[in-house]
């Protein structure tokens, strides 16, 4: 086995459909949870959530395997005003196979660049994605 890192293609549908998500005019929080499809070596939409809190959407992300997650969620700042940040968020649980964790990590800049993304957090811990932790995140960007 070589430890060269595999970089996987974004598949051409998922592409069309986080171009979509990222002009999106709904206000409420809608997730695209990807993974990697191992035999063709490619980033694939796994399941579409609209309307969905971050605890809810914890509760989608199995725990024991890494996913990629854009999140589009609507942020109530302390002014008053609200913005939807896009977030990316690499689901990278503890106690996955090293192997699968090298594909995901090889693949994340590319999809990251490809979603034109900013706002990129990793979670270790499925329990670790609350609302609390991810208000906190973004009160990093202005």
């Amino acid at each position: 086995m070589s430890d060269s890192l595999v970089v996987c293609e974004v598949d051409p549908e998922l592409k069309e459909k986080l171009r979509k998500f990222r002009f999106r005019k709904e206000t409420d929080n809608a997730a695209i949870i990807m993974k990697v499809d191992k035999d063709r070596q490619m980033v694939v939409l796994e399941e579409e959530f609209q309307n969905i809190s971050p605890e809810e959407l914890k509760m989608e992300l199995p725990e024991r395997q890494p996913r990629f997650v854009v999140y589009s969620y609507k942020y109530e700042h302390a002014d008053g005003r609200v913005s939807y940040p896009l977030c990316f968020i690499f689901s990278s649980p503890v106690g996955c196979k090293p192997e699968q964790q090298m594909m995901y990590a090889g693949s994340k800049n590319r999809l990251v660049q490809t979603a034109e993304l900013t706002k990129v957090f990793e979670i270790r811990t499925t329990d670790d994605l609350t609302e609390a932790w991810l208000r906190e995140k973004l009160s990093f960007f202005r």
